[in-house]
């Protein structure tokens, strides 16, 4: 179940946004058609398996599906990936990304640039990717990795990078870390794309919307969390 949520704009040049929240680690803006996910972590798998950690090569795989799937729900104009795309230097789960990146034809991909983008813009290039630098500005909103210092007043941040989680606690101290859409009244950050990525608890305001992900037997779902 998708979470379609309105985005208030301090731009009187913008009428409100409309967001749909995916289960799958993305999210939709209507408006401009751009299917935006951050944190893709391309290459963290095998780098960890080169490092004699032994990680499952399914688990990039599974990315790449899921990522394909929502492409093919939205049917977006654009996609962009809001920092962290690769992981490290070219390895097999890179080569997988272009085979993929080709069956997806004429769609944009634009990059803003995280903390592990170490490759030079020409490999980029070469998979269809272009890189945008460090933030993107498209009419109220603003995409980065990380929330600068410094906000333009008028913009709306999207962000990646920490990985938000919420802890939940059941009955008999059960307790379970859950990946997280985290909304502030400036900023949205996403969960971590890759499923092989750890989690940063969030604490919220009052005033902050948290929507968990819940995945059971190969669904997901979005569970808004009171607090």
């Amino acid at each position: 179940m998708m979470k379609r949520i309105s985005i208030p704009v301090h731009s009187k040049a913008f009428v409100q946004q409309h967001i749909v929240l995916s289960p799958q680690r993305c999210l939709f803006w209507e408006e401009e058609q751009m299917l935006v996910l951050a944190d893709l972590h391309i290459g963290k798998a095998a780098h960890f398996r080169k490092a004699g950690i032994p990680i499952p090569q399914a688990l990039f795989q599974e990315d790449l599906i899921r990522l394909f799937d929502q492409v093919n729900f939205f049917r977006p104009r654009s996609i962009l990936i809001s920092g962290d795309m690769f992981h490290s230097a070219a390895n097999l789960e890179h080569d997988w990304f272009s085979k993929w990146r080709t069956a997806l034809g004429g769609i944009e991909i634009q990059l803003v640039r995280g903390n592990h983008e170490i490759l030079h813009d020409d490999e980029y290039a070469r998979c269809g990717v272009h890189v945008i630098g460090s933030h993107l500005e498209k009419g109220p909103f603003t995409f980065s990795h990380e929330l600068p210092h410094q906000l333009n007043e008028n913009s709306f941040y999207f962000i990646g990078h920490t990985h938000p989680g919420v802890r939940l606690s059941g009955k008999g101290k059960q307790q379970a870390v859950l990946p997280c859409f985290h909304l502030t009244d400036r900023c949205c950050t996403l969960p971590a794309f890759s499923a092989f990525s750890g989690k940063h608890i969030v604490e919220p305001k009052k005033q902050d919307r948290v929507y968990a992900i819940l995945q059971d037997k190969g669904s997901a779902q979005l569970m808004a969390i009171p607090h």
